[in-house]
């Protein structure tokens, strides 16, 4: 019995793209692909898929999203602009939390936007 794997990066985080053609963007995460160690990240490596026509609608090509791998993101701070080491600690109520490694101070939770 396999358990999927555990990442610090969750939905609707903003993440900044470490590693790869697309380095240095920032987006949020729109899927997380935890079997394949994959994220799509809003307006980040873009592909296009060429889509047959029907007798009732003409082809066309679409603009998507395609997944990056996990370690090539880390998540970002906008308040100050940089990167974020998160960690998990768990506080004394027995909840756990992400942290940043370098200031301790929580990281919020993602915004459902």
């Amino acid at each position: 019995m396999s358990s999927k794997p555990k990442y610090k990066i969750r939905k609707d985080d903003v993440v900044v793209v470490v590693a790869g053609a697309q380095k240095g963007r920032t987006g949020r995460v729109v899927r997380l692909l935890p079997e394949k160690g994959k994220v799509v990240v809003e307006g980040v490596h873009m592909v296009r898929r060429h889509v047959r026509g029907t007798p009732e609608q003409p082809g066309r090509i679409l603009e998507k999203e395609a997944p990056i791998a996990i370690s090539n993101v880390a998540l970002w701070n906008a308040e100050t602009k940089t990167r974020v080491k998160p960690a998990w600690r768990i506080q004394e109520d027995g909840t756990r939390v992400r942290v940043d490694r370098r200031t301790g101070e929580p990281v919020a939770r993602p915004s459902k936007a």
